[in-house]
């Protein structure tokens, strides 16, 4: 696949990826932090802030991943 569009289809993705991924984080925030205190809420909101980044990475090596290298 032509590197140009694997890294456009890629970041499409990604950018769908963490709209949904920050929807439900929201979504499960409300519906069961609501009457929790601040420091719950911070953090529910660092560890989910972070953890987008597992699916991130995984999607950004195959967009930099050359597919017209052989492999070893």
């Amino acid at each position: 696949m032509n590197p140009r569009i694997k890294t456009f289809i890629g970041s499409i993705l990604l950018v769908a990826m963490m709209a949904l991924y920050a929807l439900i984080a929201v979504t499960i925030a409300s519906a069961r932090l609501a009457d929790s205190s601040g420091v719950v809420h911070l953090a529910f909101f660092a560890i989910t802030g972070l953890l987008w980044i597992v699916p991130a990475m995984g999607l950004v090596s195959w967009m930099m991943r050359d597919s017209r290298k052989p492999k070893a």
